[in-house]
Order: structure tokens, then C-alpha cells, then sequence
């Protein structure tokens, strides 16, 4: 039987591109509701990967950047359409 130690070597590295996490773990992670996350992909502001037809997936990449936007939404008022144009000032 493995002893404790011997898990914390075995440590997962996952690439903060690959899409992992559904979008209701991204709503939680990011305190973003679903339809707000729906609607900033129909705006093409975050294009979560899809897997088949329904499951969006996201990277940690685009959870950083989920974040930031609940700060620009939360903290600095910013509505959906002027987020857009941020981001694209800020390229």
C-alpha cells in the first residue's frame, strides 16, 4: 500500500491550455453565472472548446481571464459589450 508521501511525488501536471473544467465549475471557480459565461461566448469574448455538440470546456488559461473579467463586471462596472473592447485595447 502506498504511504502518503509517496503520493505528493506523483503530482499531475496538466497544461494550462487543455480544456478541463465544465462550465458550471467554471461559474464557481470564477463567481460568474452559466448565462453570463453564455453570453460572453456568443460575444466571442472567451470561446470555451467544445466537447461534442453542448459541453464547453475550459482551460485554466481562460479561467485566469474569466477573473479578470468579474473584476472589470464587478469592480469597475464594466458591462459585456465594453469588455470586449477592453480586452482588445489591452492586446
Amino acid at each position: 500500500m502506498d504511504k502518503p508521501q509517496d503520493a505528493n511525488k506523483m503530482k499531475v501536471q496538466i497544461d494550462p491550455d487543455e480544456p478541463v473544467y465544465v462550465i458550471s465549475i467554471a461559474s464557481k471557480i470564477c463567481h460568474i453565472p452559466v448565462w453570463t459565461l453564455r453570453e460572453l461566448e456568443k460575444k466571442g469574448i472567451i470561446k470555451p472548446k467544445r466537447i461534442g455538440k453542448k459541453t464547453r470546456c475550459y482551460s485554466m488559461v481562460q479561467i485566469q481571464k474569466l477573473e479578470y473579467i468579474h473584476y472589470l463586471m464587478e469592480d469597475r462596472h464594466v458591462n459585456i459589450s465594453a469588455i470586449k473592447f477592453v480586452l482588445e485595447m489591452e492586446k
